[in-house]
């Protein structure tokens, strides 16, 4: 069985089943399942833990000892089995593979995993995971939802802030939810509960945001001009490399070029979209973008993306940085 991780609470105080599987890309999201899991089992009669890091020479023999070793006191005990590298390797599959098979009566396996990539969310451990217990991804909020998910984090200490101070707080921890969470902690130490004064959420909150391009092609189709220019700042001054940055720019502008062109000759929309590989959330941000950006818009805008090409290559002069801002202009604005 597979759930969303705002679901997994709920699961818990109905059932706990023998084999949990915990991955993501947000380590805060990860951290904080595997202890709401470790928590119920503890409150279920799990008193013992056995902590295993299945690290290069990991020896996975040592999951069966785990599970046959019994408790001088009788009780029940949770395998912590974390996996740093996001993937067991031949060995580890089969193990994970053969413990799922036969799950131990007197243990629950809580596997971990930092980073897990969509090829390998398909391999068959992961599958014998799912069908003996529970997988669990933890899904990071958007930009849209980041200052909900931060209110919700303050109402945890009960203290609260206003719409501006929320937005203050998500712009300086964008990208970076582990930083978010260390920022409203200390929001808790040094203000009493009750509502924050945006003064007081400037002079304590750091800019501590960590950009990236999936973030820039959001800020794109989104038609976000703020957002957009300032994680292309924050690209620039961590050493982004060009590249990377017109690769994942030019990705959208060719999509909206050749959805465009199949929209003026009548052609369907879902059709389109499948044609260009645009999948999942990213489909509503490309529908929002094509009701501002013509057929004529994107195609200039990929003739400015190969005009960067040839600068990046050294074969045409100007300042990168400054292309890219006319180039997400052209589609966000």
């Amino acid at each position: 069985m597979q759930i969303k991780g705002e679901q997994l609470a709920g699961h818990l105080q109905r059932e706990l089943q023998p084999v949990y599987l915990v991955h993501g890309d947000e380590p805060l999201l990860v951290i904080e399942a595997a202890d709401a899991i470790r928590a119920a089992a503890k409150q279920r009669g799990f008193d013992e833990r056995d902590v295993l890091t299945a690290m290069t020479g990991f020896n996975w023999n040592d999951l069966y000892h785990a599970a046959g070793s019994l408790s001088l006191f009788g009780g029940r005990k949770v395998i912590d089995l974390r996996i740093p590298g996001g993937k067991p390797g031949r060995d580890g599959s089969a193990a994970l593979q053969d413990y799922c098979a036969r799950p131990s009566p007197d243990s629950l396996l809580l596997v971990t995993v930092n980073g897990l990539d969509w090829k390998e969310e398909k391999a068959a451990w992961v599958s014998a995971l799912a069908a003996a217990g529970v997988v669990v991804k933890p899904m990071p909020p958007t930009i849209a939802e980041l200052p909900a998910w931060l209110a919700g984090r303050l109402r945890r200490q009960r203290q609260s802030a206003d719409a501006e101070g929320l937005r203050f707080i998500a712009d300086r921890v964008e990208g970076n939810l582990l930083a978010a969470h260390q920022e409203i902690l200390k929001l808790g130490v040094l203000f009493p509960q009750g509502a924050l004064h945006l003064d007081q959420i400037r002079d304590a909150v750091l800019n501590v945001a960590r950009y990236n391009l999936d973030g820039l092609r959001e800020a794109l189709l989104a038609g976000d001009v703020a957002r957009l220019a300032r994680t292309l700042d924050g690209l620039r001054q961590e050493g982004e490399a060009p590249l990377l940055v017109l690769w994942a720019m030019t990705e959208e502008v060719r999509a909206l070029a050749e959805i465009s062109a199949g929209l003026e000759n009548r052609q369907p929309l879902e059709m389109l979209l499948k044609s260009a590989r645009v999948w999942g959330t990213r489909q509503l941000l490309i529908k929002r973008a094509l009701k501002r950006v013509t057929r004529q818009r994107a195609t200039s805008a990929l003739a400015t993306a190969a005009r960067i090409d040839r600068m990046i290559k050294g074969l045409d002069t100007g300042d990168v940085w400054n292309e890219f801002r006319r180039l997400g202009l052209s589609i966000a604005a």
